[in-house]
């Protein structure tokens, strides 16, 4: 049902094709101020080294720690304007369709998820803490936490809601209609969101083994849009990863340099087990058992490797007749 929602608009293979251009032309775009900072250090006497525009640890050196996130977090911002622009005048879609299958978005899974992952993810690593402290720096600083703050809540959740919409939905559906079956593209944006966190820092310092972590994920995401029928709760748990992440620890080989109340000082490679198969194979099914129990998920089967059918267009209109009449 949720792959189906395209249906409503214009869907048409080439249409993603173009879709996707004018999101990219979006990160490029909002790319730019970046450019504009690095060639104004240079102007001001800066050292740069051209031969290291390529290296994102050099990059995110250039600047403060809150400069640099904002010039990292910009260009999700870009896509997501230009994708949600793609999708109104150019598949004629509303946003509500590409987000969900409900007659509305439902805010309230967005909130459940959002406040169950943050808090059990940051007790973690509290936990971690305090069982293993000589790993860990206290790094908390007012003024620059406090900046931290405003930057995070404003870009982080666009940041996250630009991969969720790009990948669970814009291409979730796409894919999906154009190949008629679901798991195509639960497989395909999974392996394509794990690849695109290639040239992430994490990837030099753990090596390949860290796409098994990546991948999961999108598999984990993927399977929570397709069983529930729409992004809100993988809109929440990506935004809660992300912000509680990036405000509580940091490390000098994560992709977010931040002003963070930690700074983890550990071995990544000595905690590979906690940090890349302990979530994937461990956590992640439990939450989804959790969440099916909740949400009372059923057919699963069905809703994972079923076909993607096309209902009658009397039908649509039918629907749209009684979500009107739902959000009066």
């Amino acid at each position: 049902m949720y792959i189906a929602q395209a249906y409503k608009g214009l869907h048409e293979w080439w249409r993603y094709v173009v879709g996707l251009i004018i999101a990219i032309m979006g990160v490029f775009i909002f790319s730019i101020p970046h450019g504009i900072g690095i060639m104004f250090k240079t102007m001001q006497g800066g050292t740069i080294d051209p031969s290291k525009m390529g290296d994102t640890a050099y990059l995110m050196g250039l600047f403060d720690s809150n400069v640099n996130l904002v010039f990292i977090l910009l260009p999700f911002v870009g896509g997501f304007l230009f994708l949600l622009g793609a999708v109104k005048w150019l598949h004629k879609q509303s946003i509500t369709s590409l987000t969900t299958a409900r007659p509305k978005i439902d805010w309230k899974r967005f909130w459940v998820i959002f406040f169950f992952w943050g808090i059990l993810s940051s007790s973690l690593i509290l936990v971690d803490y305090y069982m293993s402290p000589e790993d860990y720096v206290f790094n908390f600083k007012l003024q620059p936490f406090l900046i931290l703050c405003v930057i995070a809540i404003l870009l982080v959740p666009l940041q996250t809601s630009f991969e969720e919409y790009l990948f669970r939905g814009y291409l979730m559906q796409g894919i999906g209609v154009v190949t008629k079956y679901k798991w195509i593209p639960l497989v395909i944006t999974s392996v394509v969101f794990g690849l695109l966190h290639i040239a992430n820092p994490e990837v030099d310092k753990l090596g390949p083994i860290i796409m098994v972590y990546y991948i999961g994920t999108g598999l984990f995401l993927g399977i929570m849009t397709l069983m529930d029928e729409g992004l809100e709760l993988s809109l929440g748990f990506h935004a809660a990863n992300n912000l509680f992440t990036a405000l509580l620890v940091t490390a000098d080989w994560t992709a977010f340099q931040t002003h963070s109340i930690f700074k983890d000082l550990s071995d990544p490679q000595a905690a590979e087990f906690m940090d890349i198969f302990m979530p994937v194979f461990v956590m992640f099914p439990i939450i989804l058992f959790i969440l099916s129990k909740l949400y009372k998920w059923t057919d699963w089967k069905g809703k994972l490797f079923g076909k993607v059918i096309e209902p009658p267009k009397e039908e649509y209109r039918i629907l749209e007749e009684i979500n009107e009449i739902g959000t009066e």
